[in-house]
Order: C-alpha cells, then structure tokens, then sequence
C-alpha cells in the first residue's frame, strides 16, 4: 500500500495507475488526509468501459435489462403506406 499527494498524482498519474493495475492499493491524500483509494478492477468489472457502466448501472437498479434477452423483435407491420403518409403530409401543408 502506497500513499501519495493530490499535487505529486497530478504529476505522475501514469505511474500510478500502472501500480494500481498491478494489485497496490494507492491511498490519494490532500493536506495529509486520505480523500481516495486507486485500486484494481473489480473482477466482475468488464474490461470495455461502455459494458462496465452498464452494468454497474443495473447493479445500482438505475436500469432494468431487456425481458427478451437473446431473442429477436417481433415483426413490426407499418400503419400506413408510404403513399398513405405523403398525402396525410400534404394535407397537413396545405392548411398552412
């Protein structure tokens, strides 16, 4: 376990993470208080930032995962033609 200041942090951030990559614990200090810990991932972290936050944000219940995982959607059926919609559109401009 390693200690180090905001100011010195700042300056060596590079290295630090590489520790922390590596298994230290760094504690973060300002005015010789710690503030903050730089440690490893967690295991069960994903190593892709995108997947990790999202599932830190259903642990945290923030969002729900899809009921339907691994399947398709169903097919969806549009409601009017296209034909249907450019003459609904032109009605609605030539009220204007």
């Amino acid at each position: 376990m390693k200690s180090v200041g905001i100011k010195v942090l700042k300056n060596k951030l590079s290295e630090y993470v590489r520790l922390a990559a590596a298994g230290e614990i760094i504690l973060i200090t300002d005015r010789d208080q710690v503030v903050a810990e730089l440690i490893e991932p967690r295991g069960e972290r994903s190593p892709i930032l995108a997947d990790a936050m999202l599932a830190d944000a259903v642990r945290h219940g923030w969002l729900t995962p899809p009921v339907m995982s691994g399947q398709t959607l169903p097919e969806s059926k549009p409601t009017m033609t296209l034909a249907e919609l450019l003459k609904d559109m032109d009605g609605d401009r030539g009220d204007r």
